[in-house]
C-alpha cells in the first residue's frame, strides 16, 4: 500500500506522525512519500522538502513566495501521480494542501483523504463544498463536525482529537512546579497569550493590565508564562514590567520546556488565554480558564458578521455548555477581564464537569487518534 503524505505545519506533524504509525501497525507493509516534518520522518518518510517552506501564513506573506509555492504543489501533484499512489493524505494547510488534490483529482480518480475539517461550524460554510470537490474523506477531531461534511457529500470519521493522547502532569509534578520556583501556596495564574506574533502584540499589554488590576486586589498570587518558541523573545520584552514576578518559560532559559508547560498546567489555579486549542489543553489539565481574544478593527468589523456561533471556546463548544467566561473582541477590556479571573478563582469548580465532558466527547479512555485515524483510512479504502 503506497500513501502519499502531505503536512505543512507542526500540528500536522504530530497528526501525521500518529496515524502513519497507525498504518504501519495494521499494515506492515505500507510505503510512504511525500512532504512532512521529524515525526513524520520518524516513521519513514523521506520528506522531499523542507516543511517549514509550506509554513506561511497571511497575504503579505505568501505573495513573495507564491512562485515557489506554486511549483512545489505541482511537485507533490505529480509525484503521487507517477509514484501511483494508493491514498492521498493531506493535512490541514488546505490552501496547499487542496490545491494539491485538485490537481491529483483532474488526472485520475486517486482516494483523497483530507485530516481536520475545516471549520465551517463557525464560519464560511461553503468551504465544505468547495473541499468535496477533490476530497474523498474527511478525518475529524471534533464530534459533531461529520454531519456536516457528509452533507457536503463527502464521508467522515471522527477519531478522536490528538490532546487525549498527550501526557498530562501528576500531582507531584505539580507539587514539584511550586516548590521548584518558591510559590508555596499563593494562587498561580497562568497567562496565555498566544504562539503568533500578531495575537501575542495585541493580547499582551491588555492581558498584563488585566493581571496588575487582579493583583492589585490579590498582592500574593504568581504568574507563569509558557511561551512558544517562534514568540518568546516578544514575550519576554512584553511581559518585563508586569506586576508578580513573572515566570518565563521558554526554551531559551527552561530546558525540557514542554515537561515544564505540563506540570505549570497542573499546578495552575486559573488561566488567562487566548482563544484556540489552548483550552483542551487546559481541559486536559483541569485547570479553570478564562478566554480572551481580540483582533484588528477591521477583521473584528468582518468576522463578527460571518460568526454562526455564540461562543469561541472549544471547551463550550464540545460539552454544549457556556462555562467557560470569555471577553472578545469590544469585551476583551481589563477591568472586565481582571474580574472575570476573581470570579473563575473564587469557584473554580464550575468548570470541572464541562472539562470532563470535553475529554470523554473528544475521545478519551478510547483507542489513540492516530490508530483510529489508520483504521478509518483503511476501511473506508476497502
Amino acid at each position: 500500500m503506497k500513501v502519499f503524505v502531505i503536512a505543512g505545519e507542526p500540528s500536522g506533524d504530530a497528526l501525521g506522525g500518529a496515524v502513519m504509525a497507525g498504518l504501519r501497525e495494521l499494515q506492515p507493509d505500507v510505503q510512504f512519500d511525500g512532504v512532512g516534518g521529524p515525526l513524520m520522518q520518524a516513521q519513514g518518510l523521506d520528506s522531499r522538502f523542507d516543511m517549514t517552506e509550506l509554513s506561511v501564513m497571511g497575504l503579505a506573506e505568501v505573495l513573495p513566495k507564491y512562485t515557489k509555492l506554486k511549483r512545489r504543489i505541482a511537485e507533490c501533484a505529480d509525484a503521487a501521480l507517477s509514484w501511483d499512489a494508493d491514498v492521498l493524505l493531506t493535512i490541514d494547510s488546505p490552501d496547499f494542501c487542496l490545491r494539491v488534490a485538485k490537481l491529483v483529482k483532474a488526472a485520475r480518480p486517486m482516494r483523497t483523504v483530507h485530516y481536520v475539517a475545516p471549520s465551517v461550524w463557525a464560519w464560511r460554510s461553503g468551504r465544505a463544498a468547495k473541499m468535496a470537490k477533490v476530497i474523498d474523506h474527511v478525518l475529524a477531531l471534533l464530534p459533531f463536525e461529520p454531519p456536516l461534511m457528509e452533507a457536503a457529500g463527502m464521508e467522515c470519521d471522527f477519531v478522536g482529537h490528538p490532546v487525549v493522547a498527550e501526557p498530562v502532569a501528576s500531582p507531584e509534578d505539580a507539587a514539584a512546579f511550586r516548590k521548584a520556583h518558591d510559590i508555596g501556596d499563593a494562587p498561580l495564574i497562568l497567562a496565555l497569550p498566544g504562539s503568533r506574533r500578531g495575537e501575542v502584540s495585541r493580547l499582551a499589554p491588555v492581558f498584563g493590565k488585566a493581571l496588575s488590576l487582579l493583583l492589585g486586589e490579590r498582592p500574593g498570587a504568581r504568574i507563569v508564562l509558557p511561551a512558544a518558541a517562534p514568540v518568546a523573545e516578544m514575550v519576554e520584552a512584553l511581559t518585563a514590567d508586569w506586576p508578580g514576578d513573572p515566570i518565563l518559560l521558554a526554551p531559551a532559559n527552561d530546558g525540557p520546556t514542554r515537561a515544564a508547560k505540563r506540570s505549570a498546567f497542573a499546578a495552575a489555579d486559573v488561566a488567562l488565554a487566548a482563544s484556540g486549542t489552548v483550552s483542551l489543553e487546559l481541559a486536559a489539565a483541569q485547570t479553570p480558564m478564562l478566554i480572551a481574544y481580540d483582533m484588528n478593527w477591521i477583521s473584528r468589523q468582518i468576522i463578527s458578521r460571518m460568526l454562526k456561533i455564540d461562543t469561541v471556546t472549544l471547551v463550550n463548544l464540545v460539552s454544549e455548555t457556556r462555562t467557560v467566561p470569555e471577553f472578545i473582541g469590544k469585551n476583551c477590556q481589563p477591568d472586565l477581564i481582571a474580574e472575570g479571573l476573581k470570579s473563575v478563582l473564587d469557584a473554580p469548580g464550575r468548570q470541572e464537569a464541562a472539562m470532563r465532558v470535553t475529554m470523554e466527547r473528544l475521545g478519551k479512555g478510547q483507542e489513540r487518534p492516530g490508530l483510529r485515524a489508520a483504521k478509518a483510512i483503511l476501511d473506508r479504502l476497502g
